[in-house]
């Protein structure tokens, strides 16, 4: 029961966690077809890898929405090679696994905990030390202590641990294995981490802008494109490295927003529509957050949301219920089974990006609903304001699925599609 309820429970995004890097002392122990604008295509876009040089790497991905509230990769680390289940986040930068040094709160039996050696260790003088704590140059008291890091999440929750390095087997698409040795955390002390990342992952796999992601390392080193992409289904998907797997037509794309300050996946300003008619809420800026199960809005977005439901289920055969799933719910004359059942009560909503001509990001009924155990019908959208996310916005799993998701840092654009992301994909 007590791992049911865990299940249960709503993440916290991930996104909405500060990373900080530290240099502690080496005596420190213990304690993440298009989408049309306009209506969905008839047919989702297919996804091959494009000829050519074909330097990419592909990995299933599993999980869902609800119940699990995650997706997740297994990623060999190592020689030999040991797999390790890690939480896709593209709220955050740094990759880390639970870390036999030994541990403090670790949640797997330490024979499937990462095991350093002393060569694993990074040193403070290390370059990659230095591109971890990006902007903020660690303050090395000595230059051969241990690069150490520290990750602050909103909840009160943190990991602490020291940065390693070390091998990562991926197979390219071209059939070649690629052995890059990669900078990632080595999580030692896990303090109320609650859900971060949920059991039974060993960490999350950090996605985002800074030097310190995967993406930006893979591409330093040549062997990928800094480009990423993934889809999420019900009950699995795929994530990709490299430029191979992106569609040369049928993608609607938008910029990123540059900030010396964000590092995060932002985009906007957009206008929320619903039902294809415009609310009044413009100047929308949104955060991509594959670490946040649910999409979080600010306060005045929210409300504005949860009204032009309400108000667009008036005389419909649906009502209030209580459902420890998720805060607002509705039980209809009997159990729903499915979105399939539910849908057609409920309206579409849309971001439109005023930046970008008819570029619109849809979210129809199965992007902001789900249909929990009980049958019930409850809201994915969250608010924003008592999840201590202030102003900001953010499009969680539930407003990803379905999709085709691009994230070029190389020409600085976010870009989707729909996309059959429950289709198995062979080896290419």
């Amino acid at each position: 029961m007590a791992d049911q309820k865990m299940k249960e429970r709503r993440r916290v995004s991930l996104m909405i966690m500060v990373l900080i890097f530290q240099v502690l002392s080496a005596s420190l122990h213990g304690c993440l077809a298009a989408i049309g604008q306009g209506q969905p295509p008839k047919k989702p876009t297919s996804i091959h890898p494009r000829a050519g040089f074909r330097s990419s790497v592909f990995l299933p991905v599993s999980g869902n929405v609800y119940p699990l509230g995650y997706y997740s990769v297994t990623i060999d680390i190592g020689n030999p090679p040991k797999p390790f289940q890690l939480d896709i986040d593209t709220g955050s930068d740094l990759t880390w696994v639970q870390c036999d040094a030994p541990c403090t709160g670790c949640t797997l039996p330490r024979d499937q905990l990462y095991n350093p050696s002393k060569t694993n260790f990074v040193d403070c003088k290390d370059p990659i030390c230095l591109s971890v704590n990006s902007p903020n140059p660690p303050q090395c008291k000595n230059p051969n202590e241990k690069c150490c890091f520290q990750v602050q999440y909103a909840d009160h929750g943190s990991v602490l641990g020291f940065i390693v390095s070390d091998t990562f087997p991926l197979r390219l698409v071209n059939g070649t294995l690629s052995k890059p040795h990669l900078a990632f955390g080595c999580g030692h002390c896990l303090q109320n981490r609650g859900l971060h990342p949920p059991t039974p992952t060993a960490g999350v796999l950090g996605l985002g802008k800074s030097k310190a992601s995967i993406s930006s390392q893979l591409s330093s080193m040549g062997v990928t494109k800094n480009v990423f992409g993934h889809c999420l289904g019900d009950n699995r998907g795929f994530l990709f490295f490299g430029a191979d797997f992106v569609p040369k037509s049928g993608m609607t794309w938008t910029r990123m927003l540059q900030s010396s300050s964000d590092k995060h996946y932002s985009s906007g300003p957009a206008e929320l529509l619903f039902g294809g008619k415009p609310t009044g809420i413009k100047g929308v800026n949104v955060i991509f957050d594959t670490g946040s199960t649910y999409t979080y809005l600010n306060l005045k977005v929210y409300e504005t949301v949860l009204n032009l439901i309400r108000k667009d289920l008036s005389g419909k055969q649906l009502h209030d219920v209580k459902d420890k799933a998720l805060p607002i719910c509705w039980k209809g004359t009997k159990p729903f089974k499915s979105m399939r059942d539910a849908r057609n009560y409920f309206s579409t909503f849309a971001l439109s990006f005023t930046g970008s001509s008819n570029v619109q990001l849809q979210l129809p009924p199965e992007n902001y609903l789900i249909v929990t155990e009980q049958g019930n019908v409850c809201l994915g959208i969250l608010n924003g304001a008592e999840a201590g996310l202030g102003t900001t916005n953010v499009i969680g799993d539930i407003s990803l699925q379905g999709k085709l998701v691009i994230y070029d840092n190389e020409n600085q654009m976010i870009g989707w599609a729909n996309a059959d992301c429950n289709r198995k994909f062979g080896s290419f």
